[in-house]
């Protein structure tokens, strides 16, 4: 059954007028206007309350579906990756070790490790095995330094092309060290959520063990700003220009910025990407959605879990895997381009670590 003949069958809601109201009136309740000031609304609540409005009256039915299939996976896969639908490179990691996918589907594997970030610009990959941190060329995996320490994971790199901090967990505690491995020092205690850095700054946010998130400037220890939120956080990621972050929580997405915020009831999120300059990538279940101006819109609908979500360097393409069809998933608009036996060709499945430009 086709993706048209789908939504014919879904019936029309006669009370989305009323429904769209309760959303709406719900989502205005949740924006917690600054006190003391009397100017418009900031651009960046409205345009996300025009997102609540768009998708309340949205009848059912009426989002782009792109995949849809009776059993988990998508029709007419490619049997491999032969290249990226964009410029770039992609980096991978899980129990077969970390790689590096190039535009042209070249791979090179880095090393035994689980879990990777880019550095800033893809000069350097930081990877992470269970009782090391390390920092290897993206080229050959070449070990530059290493720190061994207890139950590293999620390890991130943020700061500027020349002036880099990597943050990870080690156990329940967040960890900063130098981009070349000096000055490795305790943050403070954190929950299992991978951290943030603010784009070309050294300012991180993260989940800390109590609740909500905090923003830290990782140099001073000065607290840049402190969050409360509705639940346990998920997913954190920043815009391109450091002005707004996102947060996951299990019934929620927030958007922050500054002392504004907008709640979202989109539920059941893992995953949060920024794409194309003011566009939200989210993953929920089966589904992926994106959030602008022009309201909430799914682009792919497909039986199974999906997992992970990275945006291409030009903001014109997604990334997806659907480990139950051991499937990867490319979204530009309305293409999409599916390649089968992943899991085979990286020896087990991965998750997808980020989407660089090629050097």
């Amino acid at each position: 059954m086709n993706a048209k003949r789908l939504l014919e069958q879904v019936p029309v809601d006669p009370a989305a007028e009323e429904r769209a109201w309760t959303v709406v009136r719900a989502a205005y309740a949740r924006h917690e206007p600054v006190r003391g000031r009397r100017t418009r609304r900031p651009i960046a609540a409205a345009v996300a309350l025009a997102i609540v409005v768009a998708a309340a009256f949205s009848p059912p039915g009426r989002a782009v579906v792109d995949a849809v299939r009776r059993s988990i996976g998508i029709e007419h896969a490619a049997p491999a990756l032969f290249r990226l639908p964009a410029p770039g490179r992609i980096l991978v990691s899980g129990a077969g070790g970390t790689w590096v996918v190039s535009a042209d589907g070249s791979k090179r594997r880095l090393g035994d490790y689980r879990e990777a970030s880019w550095s800033p610009h893809g000069l350097f990959v930081v990877v992470a095995r269970p009782d090391e941190l390390a920092a290897v060329e993206p080229g050959d995996g070449g070990v530059h330094w290493s720190l061994a320490r207890p139950s590293v994971s999620l390890p991130r790199w943020g700061g500027s092309r020349t002036d880099t901090r990597v943050a990870y967990l080690s156990g329940g505690t967040l960890r900063v060290v130098g981009g070349d491995g000096a000055g490795d020092t305790a943050v403070g205690r954190a929950a299992h959520v991978a951290p943030a850095w603010q784009p070309e700054r050294h300012v991180l946010a993260y989940a800390p063990r109590g609740g909500g998130v905090l923003v830290l400037n990782t140099d001073s220890r000065a607290v840049v700003a402190r969050y409360r939120v509705p639940g346990a956080v998920r997913a954190l990621a920043w815009s391109s220009d450091g002005k707004r972050l996102a947060v996951a929580t299990p019934r929620h997405v927030l958007v922050l910025s500054g002392r504004e915020r907008v709640a979202l009831p989109l539920g059941d999120v893992r995953a949060l990407a920024f794409s194309g300059g003011d566009r939200l990538a989210v993953v929920r279940g089966g589904k992926v959605q994106t959030l602008g101006a022009e309201g909430v819109q799914t682009v792919l609908t497909v039986r199974g879990a999906l997992a992970g979500l990275a945006s291409s360097p030009d903001g014109r393409w997604l990334v997806t895997s659907l480990p139950g069809a051991d499937q990867w998933v490319f979204l530009g608009g309305r293409r999409l381009q599916a390649v089968s036996h992943s899991a085979r060709r990286f020896g087990g499945a991965v998750s997808l670590d980020g989407w660089l430009p090629g050097t």
